[in-house]
């Protein structure tokens, strides 16, 4: 563990508490917790005030709380209710917030329960804004993930041909990135062929494979926690005109936007430059998604490039960029790669394997 990085993490949440006039946050969700703390366990919650920090789990979890999140006091002793309870009262904390955006109604009301005397204020999203830019820890870990997933699929190409199942690629792709370093998949993979892959979250089925068939594969890996996330179409034996076309057509829709896209301008904007390219071709309805998101901890964090976002790209924040164009019926193409928002553009974290359509 780089302390200072979660030192540093620390610090601006608490910046932020005080700027509201905070004592404290209680913060259950997994992945802020890891966020904020290291600890990668599925049972915890932390305390944060503007001094202390208080990691409370169980005894299951305990000899790994205490070497992975080495700046937080380890609490496993009772319920979490009743140890929040006793922590408030011995450092008398009464303004307390909470996340409003992952807090239930009936798990708000178990709180107000146990802490009558304190005051919940609701926060939303606080951590995860925190989370919007990349430390330079993180931005290795995800560069590493980025390069597992780009090196798997280099591998996974000869494996890939007509009479296999969809279901078998992704199995295999599976084996092949978590050969390579991945912990686990950040989703259920798509592997979607022929007509199927007009379906944008088509995930792998017991369809076999055809000559001819158009193929998209969406994947990714975590690494130490950080996620990947790659898409690329591939042909079959052999391909049409047609399918050529609207590669073709996707591909210049996404190098538009990878043209254009970096700090400063909105994710709106950076949608647009691919969407009025792909709606100029009379397709505008075929591409029914968003170009982006971002990743990280998550598969998709902000910031979002899509149409009506105003959010603004700011250096060091990780993007997908993903144009697609699905015709129901017979077929559907979609490019993704991973970038890093830059001071001066962006830093392609993927980009092998996407010049022109690839036939196997």
């Amino acid at each position: 563990m780089n302390e200072d990085y979660f030192i540093k993490r620390l610090s601006k949440l608490r910046e932020k508490l005080m700027g509201k006039n905070l004592e404290a946050f209680i913060i259950a969700n997994p992945v802020n917790c890891r966020y904020l703390s290291g600890f990668s366990g599925s049972t915890v919650t932390l305390l944060i005030g503007l001094k202390e920090a208080f990691l409370i789990t169980d005894f299951r979890y305990a000899q790994q709380a205490q070497e992975e999140a080495p700046l937080f006091t380890l609490i496993t002793s009772g319920p979490t209710r009743s140890s929040l309870e006793k922590l408030c009262k011995d450092y008398s904390f009464k303004n307390i917030a909470f996340e409003q955006n992952y807090l239930t109604v009936y798990g708000l009301e178990l709180l107000k329960g146990s802490l009558s005397d304190v005051n919940l204020i609701p926060l939303y999203r606080t951590v995860e804004e925190l989370r919007v830019i990349k430390d330079p820890l993180e931005i290795s870990l995800i560069r590493k993930a980025a390069q597992i997933t780009e090196e798997s699929f280099e591998k996974i190409l000869p494996f890939i041909k007509a009479g296999r199942k969809e279901r078998e690629i992704s199995i295999e792709l599976e084996y092949l990135l978590k050969k390579e370093g991945g912990e686990k998949t950040a989703f259920d993979f798509i592997a979607a062929s022929g007509k199927r892959s007009s379906m944008p979250h088509g995930t792998a089925s017991s369809k076999i494979i055809e000559p001819g068939d158009l193929l998209t594969l969406d994947f990714g890996i975590k690494y130490q926690g950080y996620c990947s996330d790659m898409t690329r179409t591939v042909a079959v034996g052999f391909v049409g005109e047609r399918e050529k076309d609207l590669y073709q057509l996707v591909l210049k829709a996404q190098l538009e936007a990878l043209k254009h896209i970096g700090p400063g301008i909105t994710g709106e904007t950076a949608d647009d430059f691919a969407r009025k390219l792909i709606a100029g071709r009379g397709l505008g309805s075929n591409f029914g998604h968003g170009l982006g998101h971002g990743l990280g901890l998550e598969v998709h964090e902000e910031p979002r490039l899509a149409p009506g976002i105003k959010t603004i790209l700011k250096p060091n924040a990780v993007v997908t960029v993903e144009p697609g164009v699905y015709l129901p019926g017979f077929g559907g193409v979609r490019i993704e790669d991973m970038v890093l928002i830059t001071d001066e553009g962006l830093e392609m974290l993927t980009q092998k394997h996407k010049e022109e359509l690839l036939i196997l």
